[in-house]
């Protein structure tokens, strides 16, 4: 299919304006919940990503509605969100505002390019634990990001956000601002208690209010979010240096690999708390490409689906993209009729709106079944969580892949078991009491059970320990897999069986293992004297002609 048949495939349908006029007063309403939720959020991360306030609400402006309309699943919010806050903080710090502008527009053209190529799908091979991990990674790295702003000192110079947060501790220990920290804690602790106990209640947004009427009020010293512009501004490329474009290409992949890994996670969440919606994950991720490509120009960050966001929506009733698109149409009527009074909130107030989502992010009880699942599991969480402190989230999701795939691996392999088998249900024909006695002196039959890969050597050798016998009858029938390490180690033990004077005979092969064993001449001078057999019966047949032919027998 040509790449202008295969775009066409991930534009919106008929089908999608239909279901926004299904139940149009359900999903308005819900839209407006989101929009309350999403308005101190937007705030919140823009200042965090080091944009702005402005940045944060145009991204919530813009990438919203482009990602309802055009993205793969109807129950979808996307927005600014702390992961990608997380990956921009560097990029702003190396490369300024114009190089997160940047970094955004490309990462857009690759998750273009991405749903182009249907690689939407792979998401469903990540497994439970990275995901995991990296989830109580990124709330670790939120709540520390917020140190600064609830401490009410200004944020300290740095890369790592472990040290930043060390030095905010530092110098609010010095020069201690206890309105600000009390204003954070507060509305952390009214956010955390509301969604306990009524978490239909946007908490969040009354929660901040109230914290600014009360700092207005009383004529508080703290800091403030400060001057908005009074709208969206108007699209522009100034931003674009096509001379650091090849330098900004390893942060774009960063920030494209996070915007598909966290689409696509958060729509799979909708689907969980739907009813008959799922969603398609390579119009995901073009909704997504779009959105980014088309929010930096009017000045917004990178944008993801926002899990929290999405999972507000599906609660309050959204049925269809009309939720989210209203979403974004309230949150661009307060930008245009509101900034005056946004501009008041506290920044401790925010501070506090976000550690009580990093809070809220962890789901104490399914991090502890999941550690105490397997140890392997265990290893993975807690290596992905650590590696997203430590290092981007997009090399800390690599290596929980990396170490995930080789513990399964591993423990593929060791699943591969060597059992020695009885000859007597196998014997064709009658055989007299003495008759089988004397075979099964002189002749084993071993079945491979598993898998025949890199760890094979732990079991094969066994077979070179193998009592002094005439005849060794190999049973693979129930191989399932074979790589070159284990044909390897399998022709070794062969030849050392053969060094000691016994007869190798090989029964019950797969046909899609002759390939591996012909490459690496494992059973080739089998093969030429007939000593491999389709079946075991045929195998025993023939030991017990050569034992004859041998005297043995």
């Amino acid at each position: 299919m040509s790449v202008l048949g295969r775009s066409r495939e991930l534009l919106p349908a008929r089908g999608d304006l239909a279901a926004m006029l299904h139940q149009p007063r359900r999903d308005l309403l819900a839209g407006l919940t989101v929009a309350i939720v999403a308005l101190p959020l937007a705030l919140g991360f823009g200042i965090s990503s080091g944009l702005g306030a402005a940045a944060g609400l145009t991204t919530a402006v813009v990438a919203g509605a482009l990602a309802a309309v055009f993205g793969g699943s109807s129950l979808q919010v996307s927005g600014p969100t702390g992961a990608m806050t997380v990956v921009l903080v560097p990029i702003m710090h190396a490369h300024g505002a114009s190089g997160v502008l940047t970094v955004g527009l490309l990462a857009g053209l690759i998750l273009i390019g991405l749903a182009i190529a249907k690689a939407g799908r792979y998401m469903a091979f990540v497994p439970a634990p990275v995901v995991e991990g990296f989830t109580l990674g990124i709330a670790c790295v939120i709540g520390l990001q917020q140190l600064p702003a609830a401490l009410g000192v200004a944020t300290p110079d740095g890369d790592q956000v472990v040290v930043i947060a060390a030095r905010a501790v530092a110098a609010f220990a010095q020069h201690p601002h206890w309105i600000a920290a009390a204003l954070a804690v507060v509305v952390a602790a009214i956010i955390l208690a509301g969604a306990r106990f009524r978490p239909t209640v946007p908490f969040s947004i009354l929660a901040v209010v109230a914290g600014t009427v009360i700092v207005e009020i009383a004529g508080l010293d703290v800091a403030r979010i400060g001057e908005l512009p009074t709208g969206i501004p108007a699209p522009s490329l100034s931003f674009l240096d096509l001379s650091t474009v090849w330098s900004l290409a390893g942060p774009a992949c960063a920030v494209a690999a996070l915007a598909a890994l966290e689409s696509l996670l958060s729509a799979a969440v909708a689907d969980g708390m739907g009813v008959s919606h799922r969603h398609d994950p390579d119009r995901e991720l073009f909704g997504q490409g779009l959105a980014n490509l088309v929010t930096p120009l009017f000045g917004g960050v990178p944008a993801t689906g926002a899990i929290a966001r999405t999972a507000v929506n599906v609660r309050s009733g959204a049925g269809s993209r009309l939720a989210a698109l209203f979403h974004a149409a309230l949150l661009a009527a307060i930008v245009y009729t509101a900034a005056p009074l946004v501009e008041r909130i506290p920044l401790a107030a925010l501070a506090g709106v976000l550690l009580a989502t990093a809070v809220r992010m962890v789901e104490v009880g399914s991090v502890r079944a999941m550690a105490g699942a397997t140890r392997s599991d265990a290893i993975v969480l807690a290596l992905t969580a650590a590696a997203t402190l430590a290092l981007d989230l997009v090399k800390a999701v690599i290596l929980g892949l990396v170490v995930a795939g080789a513990l399964a691996l591993r423990a593929v392999a060791r699943s591969a078991r060597l059992r020695q088998m009885p000859l007597h249900p196998d014997l064709p024909g009658d055989h007299t009491a003495e008759e089988r006695a004397l075979l099964d002196e002189h002749i084993v039959a071993y079945r491979i059970d598993g898998p025949l890969l890199f760890a094979a050597h732990r079991f094969l050798l066994e077979l070179t320990e193998v009592a002094d016998v005439s005849v060794v009858i190999l049973r693979m029938s129930a191989v399932s897999a074979i790589d070159a390490s284990g044909a390897l180690v399998l022709k070794d033990a062969i030849e050392k069986l053969q060094h000691r004077g016994m007869t190798v005979l090989v029964s019950g092969i797969q046909p899609g293992h002759h390939r591996t064993l012909d490459a690496l001449d494992v059973i080739k001078h089998l093969h030429a004297a007939g000593q491999v057999f389709p079946n075991t019966p045929e195998a025993i047949q023939a030991a017990r002609s050569h034992l004859q032919h041998t005297g043995v027998l």
